[in-house]
């Protein structure tokens, strides 16, 4: 499958770093140029999407909300 274009404008390309399983979920950290990104999916997709660690992918983040904190005084 092959996505052309996609509506979701946080895109990270990066590769994966490394899996830690769980029995139904799973964290996937994605080492992009601006740092880590962290998903939780379900262990089914990854194994459904073949991933593994040093796969190239795009981590899409998308959110209904985002939260600021100040930084400093």
């Amino acid at each position: 499958m092959a996505i052309s274009e996609i509506n979701v404008r946080n895109q990270f390309r990066g590769k994966i770093k490394e899996i830690i399983f769980g029995p139904v979920v799973s964290e996937v950290d994605v080492e992009t140029q601006h740092g880590i990104v962290t998903s939780v999916i379900t262990s089914r997709s990854i194994q459904d999407l073949g991933l593994k660690v040093g796969s190239e992918v795009i981590a899409l983040v998308k959110s209904t909300e985002v939260s600021i904190a100040k930084i400093g005084s």
